[in-house]
C-alpha cells in the first residue's frame, strides 16, 4: 500500500520561503518519479514540480526559478523548496507518485500573505 505523508506547510509572508517534505512508503522509492501538485480554492489541481527517478526535473513557468524539487532516496523523501513566495502560491500542496494508479498524499496547506 502506497503512503505519502506531507509536512512543512504553513503561513508565510510574501517573499518568504518554505520547504515541504513528503515521506513515501510502500514503493521502491528510487525507481519512481515523484511530484508536487497544488490546488487553490475553486481551481483545478495543477502540477508544481516533478522529478524523475534519475533526477531530471520539470516546472511550469509559474514557479520556475522560485521552486526546487529534490529527493533523498536514502530517506524515501521528496522535498519542495519554495522561495520568493507570492500570494498566488496559496493552495493545498499534494505529493504525488504513480504506482498502479495515481497516488496522493493528504495535502498540506500553504498560505502566503501579502
Amino acid at each position: 500500500q502506497v503512503r505519502l505523508v506531507e509536512s512543512g506547510g504553513g503561513l508565510v509572508q510574501a517573499g518568504g520561503s518554505l520547504r515541504l517534505s513528503c515521506a513515501a512508503s510502500g514503493i521502491i522509492f528510487s525507481s519512481k518519479a515523484m511530484g508536487w501538485y497544488r490546488q487553490a480554492p475553486g481551481k483545478q489541481r495543477e502540477l508544481v514540480a516533478v522529478i524523475s527517478s534519475g533526477g531530471s526535473t520539470n516546472y511550469p513557468d509559474s514557479v520556475k526559478g522560485r521552486f526546487t524539487i529534490f529527493r533523498d532516496n536514502a530517506k524515501n523523501t521528496v522535498y519542495l523548496q519554495m522561495n520568493s513566495l507570492k500570494p498566488e502560491d496559496t493552495a493545498v500542496y499534494y505529493c504525488w507518485t504513480y504506482h498502479v494508479r495515481d497516488n496522493w498524499g493528504q495535502g498540506t496547506q500553504v498560505t502566503v500573505s501579502s
